[in-house]
């Protein structure tokens, strides 16, 4: 008995890409105009697919050039301007063979997507650190150098030591490993990228929590940066522990 075009779809919608090329096999002879479309759309994800590993390639250029020298480190932050909030820095050591899709500067990538690849990196990574700096940290000796001691915490709780650093823009004071600033290096290396879509989901989760402490603020919603909501809401009902002094003092 011949199959049911919406069985056929659902093998299309539930099969992996690399699964896609012996489906189309399977069912290239079957002239209906529904499992012709079927096979269309497969083609497309198959070369969507096929793009996204050359993108992917072309970001490993830093990460070949330097991999010679030993374990090569991605560092990046998320959070220097929100007005409330910690900043949060990430560190990624990634396999030489790292074969993993889709990273990217993570302001690029949806929510949904940020959330799959943080655990495929965590899985994936020969080796993950995070660091913080507090509100507290911040107005005291202000958002430059606390991002600085936020990328030396995130250095020092990585299981490898790295033998160099890809840094996104910066370059880190007090650090003896040899460093390369790149600029928009969240969007050049997977390195960078996947620093940076760990520390964006880490102070996500973070500012998630701290909505449920102080549910006026609507943190959940804008992580703590200048969001209309935020200022209303700092004006009617004042700052929290959580909030940096230094940024707020046009508002209160």
């Amino acid at each position: 008995m011949e199959i049911k075009i919406s069985e056929i779809k659902n093998i299309f919608q539930a099969a992996k890409e690399e699964e896609l090329p012996e489906f189309i096999q399977e069912y290239k002879t079957d002239t209906r105009s529904g499992v012709r479309a079927l096979i269309a759309k497969a083609e497309k994800r198959i070369a969507a697919l096929e793009q996204e590993k050359a993108r992917t390639e072309n970001l490993k250029v830093y990460e070949r050039e330097y991999e010679k020298f030993g374990f090569v480190c991605g560092i990046d932050e998320v959070g220097r301007g929100p007005l409330a909030g910690p900043v949060v820095a990430g560190a990624v050591i990634l396999p030489k063979d790292c074969r993993i899709l889709y990273l990217n500067d993570s302001k690029q990538l949806s929510e949904k997507k940020r959330e799959e690849l943080y655990e495929v990196i965590m899985e994936n990574a020969v080796s993950c650190g995070i660091g913080y700096a507090s509100p507290e940290r911040i107005d005291e000796i202000n958002i430059l150098q606390a991002t600085y001691e936020a990328m030396r915490e995130a250095i020092s709780k990585l299981d490898v030591l790295p033998d160099i650093l890809l840094n996104d823009a910066v370059t880190i004071p007090d650090i003896s490993i040899r460093q390369v600033p790149i600029i928009k290096g969240d969007a050049k290396s997977v390195s960078i990228a996947a620093a940076s879509i760990i520390a964006k989901v880490t102070r996500d989760r973070l500012m998630t929590e701290y909505d449920k402490v102080f549910p006026e603020y609507g943190f959940a919603s804008h992580k703590g940066y200048g969001a209309q909501a935020h200022i209303e809401a700092l004006k009617k009902y004042g700052p929290t522990p959580i909030h940096r002094r230094t940024f707020i003092k046009n508002f209160i």
